[in-house]
């Protein structure tokens, strides 16, 4: 499933994935991963990213029924 509610919120940071890759760690390919649904991240990188985009882990990765 995608993470479409992730990409928004970095589009809001006015973030590339290549910024938002460099503040939490990670490739750009693993943060281009995520957004298209093809990557399971870890809850600790899962925390640095909602911290780098100020949302909560609900706001980015719970899904709605």
């Amino acid at each position: 499933m995608k993470n479409i509610k992730m990409k928004v919120a970095r589009v809001e940071k006015d973030l590339s994935q290549a910024q938002l890759a460099k503040l939490v760690g990670v490739s750009r390919q693993t943060i281009g991963l995520i957004e298209l649904g093809k990557y399971n991240p870890s809850l600790a990188l899962c925390i640095s990213i909602c911290k780098a985009l100020s949302k909560t882990l609900d706001d980015l990765f719970w899904e709605q029924e």
